[in-house]
């Protein structure tokens, strides 16, 4: 039998304890929430390190920091208050000018982002289809580009690209890789395990779970430069995440791994009862083999492909609105990665010229009975074909 001395507990194990967390005074099992602002200096009127102010973290948002860094085989994992806010530590660090290559389509936000600053002249950006790896060699740029931008499975369609691949080609080139794995968290793909120097999550996803804070993270294999960078824009902006909001991250991601298990099964019974549904066009989801990209994301997620998939409904446009409010479970709201099972037209909620069917739902499904879901699916689209 193994001795306990030696072995090494799995990352399912030490999520779920916090990193196997005691208050050292009361015995306490559950992280304490430090609100402060502001830090006293010592009787030499020296900082107390690493804290001074509240800008630079505190106890509770580097506790956090710590969980993702152990669950992503990170060096360090940086917190911020919003997804949008890390990506744009990220992008602001980027010298004047610098080439990016980008996905044509991927969370709005982050394009609309690239496509401003590609308009005010501050960077210039290339664009590629996801998933195509051609098509991002092509767009490369050997010695100007500066970073190449990964969201696999990418929202909304959910394409997969090769991420080993794709690091290879933005290193030969001589950029980094920063990689969105929103969809399928580090309990299911480790971009950094397969050649990613940078990993991001919208924190407010998956990791949280409970559709109760907003946050984002950064995580990268080496320390240096670019990440002081990127650290200092943090500082600057103001946008550390806040203690409460990080204690709450720390609670949700004690149950990641179930949750992402659940979601999984779910989704996949989801997917395969509507695959060749009367009522639709598509459903897209990589846990299907018929998806094209199924290969590369079993290999990516170990079988954990996550609860995000997307359908195309026949029909109209308010068709396929009109089964977002029939809905009698799913709520018709914008996020994902919580216990509770999201459906939203995506074309109504990126708003105009953002490239997406006009008859696409994105569906988020949470840790419901799958059988319940499916039910509400069923008589939404029944209602919306006035039946």
């Amino acid at each position: 039998m193994t001795s306990k001395r030696n072995r090494t507990f799995s990352p399912a194990t030490r999520i779920a304890q916090a990193l196997r967390f005691i208050d050292e005074e009361t015995g306490a099992v559950v992280p304490a929430i430090q609100p402060a602002a502001t830090y006293a200096r010592d009787e030499n009127y020296e900082t107390r390190k690493p804290y001074w102010y509240r800008r630079d973290g505190n106890q509770t948002t580097a506790h956090a920091e710590a969980i993702i860094a152990e669950l992503e085989s990170a060096a360090e994992s940086l917190l911020f208050a919003s997804g949008m806010s890390a990506a744009t530590a990220v992008i602001d660090q980027l010298p004047a000018g610098a080439h990016v290559v980008v996905p044509r389509v991927m969370y709005h936000g982050v394009l609309a982002q690239f496509q401003k600053y590609d308009a005010l002249k501050r960077l210039s950006v290339s664009y590629y289809a996801a998933g195509d790896l051609v098509e991002l060699e092509e767009a490369m740029r050997q010695g100007e580009t500066r970073l190449v931008w990964v969201e696999t499975p990418n929202n909304p369609e959910w394409e997969v690209t090769d991420i080993a691949a794709a690091a290879k080609i933005a290193h030969n080139a001589g950029a980094l890789l920063l990689t969105d794995c929103t969809g399928t968290p580090p309990c299911s793909t480790r971009a950094l395990d397969f050649g990613a120097d940078i990993s991001f999550h919208s924190a407010t996803k998956y990791l949280n779970g409970h559709s109760d804070i907003t946050a984002g993270v950064l995580s990268v294999r080496e320390t240096g430069a670019l990440w002081d960078d990127i650290c200092m824009v943090r500082k600057l902006h103001g946008t550390v995440l806040h203690s409460f909001d990080a204690w709450l991250l720390i609670r949700g991601m004690r149950t990641l791994f179930l949750r992402v298990e659940k979601a999984t099964r779910n989704a996949l019974a989801v997917a395969r009862h509507f695959e060749h549904h009367p009522r639709l066009e598509k459903v897209l989801y990589p846990g299907l083999p018929s998806h094209p990209g199924h290969a590369v994301a079993q290999r990516q997620t170990g079988g954990q492909f996550g609860g995000m998939l997307s359908i195309i409904v026949k029909g109209s446009k308010q068709t396929a609105i009109d089964v977002t409010r029939y809905c009698e479970l799913f709520y018709p709201a914008t996020s994902l990665g919580g216990v509770e099972s999201l459906i939203e037209h995506r074309m109504t909620v990126s708003g105009p010229g953002f490239p997406v069917h006009p008859r696409l739902l994105r569906l988020s499904i949470g840790i419901e009975d799958a059988d319940d879901l499916i039910y509400d699916l069923e008589q939404a689209l029944t209602r919306a074909n006035g039946g």
